[in-house]
């Protein structure tokens, strides 16, 4: 996605916002006339992936639209949780203010492939054959629900009754 930042009617930075808490992982590049050191990290912090200041060289636009179309973001450090962020590399979820919680290796697997497809419902088995394939035990995967609920709030992930589990709000 290209966003310029100062769009009729909202502005990019709360765009791309809005985007990112409600689970949007789609790359972003910001563009903008407003190119200060503060303007471009205020960019970046709003959850853009890039930010380019104008003028600018189409070619420049595009080689950068092209490495971010590379990206995998099953490889990406951060995922967006709503308005906190899985960290995968440390396994730990970056709450808005900044406060982080630890997860065990099982607890952030879980909630990165439920972060990953935050839209998606996934069945029980389907979990317990992605994150818990050395197990057989039917109710590992609802005790992993209930581990990360007890750390991260009821709402961060949501039961899809008769069917299973997806992503909810952090």
């Amino acid at each position: 996605m290209v966003i310029d930042r100062m769009l009729p009617g909202i502005d990019g930075l709360s765009l791309v916002r809005r985007l990112r808490r409600a689970g949007v992982a789609t790359r972003v590049l910001v563009l903008s006339a407003l190119g200060q050191l503060d303007e471009r990290v205020e960019g970046l912090d709003a959850g853009a992936d890039d930010y380019l200041v104008k003028p600018f060289e189409a070619d420049e636009l595009l080689a950068r639209v092209r490495a971010l179309h590379r990206r995998d973001l099953s490889d990406a450090e951060l995922l967006p949780l709503g308005a906190a962020q899985l960290d995968v590399a440390l396994r730990e979820v970056v709450l808005a203010d900044g406060r982080r919680i630890e997860l065990s290796l099982r607890e952030s697997a879980l909630l990165r492939v439920l972060a990953e497809e935050p839209r998606s419902v996934h069945e029980r088995a389907e979990l317990r054959a992605r994150v818990f394939p050395d197990t057989s035990a039917e109710s590992i995967v609802d005790t992993y629900v209930y581990y990360l609920r007890r750390k991260l709030g009821r709402d961060v992930v949501r039961t899809v009754h008769g069917r299973g589990y997806q992503m909810g709000t952090a």
